[in-house]
C-alpha cells in the first residue's frame, strides 16, 4: 500500500508522463533519426524519470531533465550502431586470400580454445592476430582503451598458449582464422 505522498507522487508523475511524453519521443525521433527507436527511448527516459521522482519534481525545469535524460540515451544508442557498423565492416573487409589443403585439426583446436576466453580477450586476440589491426583500430572497434587491448590481447595469448601448448599460438591463430575465412568463402 502506498501512503498519501506516494499517490500524490505518482498522480504527479502520471501527469508529466501525459504532458511530456509525445515532446520527449519526438526528441529521440530527431536525435536518432530512428521513428522505431524513438518511443522506446522517451518510454527508457520516463522510466529513469520515475525511478529518481522525488529528486526530478524537485528540480527547478523537470522537463529540462528529461529531455537530458532523452539525449543521453539517444548518444549511448547512435554509439552502440556506431560500433557494430565498425565491426560489420571490419570482418567483411578483411578477407585474406585463399589457402589450399586447410589443416581442419588445426583450426578446430584453436576455434575451441578460443571459444573458452572471455569476450574480450577473445575479441582483442582475433582482431589483433586474425585480422591484423593495430592495438589503435582494435581499441576503436571495441569502443575501449589502448591499455585495455593490450593486456586483453596479451593475457588471451598466454591463455592460448596454455591451451594449444605451443608458443606459436599467434601463427596458429592468424592461419585458423584465414581457413576459416576461406572456407566461409567456399561455401557460399
Amino acid at each position: 500500500m502506498g501512503t498519501v505522498v506516494d499517490d500524490a507522487a505518482s498522480v504527479e508523475f502520471h501527469a508529466f508522463f501525459e504532458r511530456h511524453y509525445a515532446e520527449l519521443s519526438r526528441l529521440a525521433h530527431l536525435l536518432t533519426g530512428e521513428a522505431d527507436a524513438a518511443d522506446d527511448l522517451a518510454a527508457d527516459a520516463l522510466l529513469a524519470l520515475w525511478h529518481r521522482w522525488d529528486r526530478v519534481r524537485a528540480a527547478d525545469h523537470p522537463a529540462a531533465y528529461a529531455r537530458g535524460v532523452v539525449a543521453n540515451l539517444a548518444r549511448t544508442r547512435i554509439r552502440s550502431a556506431v560500433r557494430e557498423r565498425r565491426r560489420i565492416a571490419l570482418f567483411w573487409s578483411q578477407r585474406e586470400e585463399k589457402i589450399e589443403n586447410p589443416d581442419v585439426a588445426g583450426v578446430v583446436d584453436v576455434q575451441e580454445a578460443l571459444r573458452r576466453l572471455p569476450f574480450r580477450k577473445r575479441a582483442c586476440v582475433v582482431l589483433r592476430h586474425a585480422f591484423d589491426l593495430s592495438e589503435k583500430d582494435t581499441a576503436l572497434t571495441l569502443g575501449v582503451s589502448v591499455g585495455t587491448v593490450k593486456s586483453q590481447t596479451s593475457k588471451g595469448m598466454a591463455e592460448l598458449q596454455r591451451l594449444l601448448g605451443t608458443q606459436a599460438a599467434p601463427l596458429r591463430v592468424h592461419a585458423a582464422m584465414v581457413r576459416t575465412g576461406d572456407a566461409a568463402g567456399r561455401d557460399r
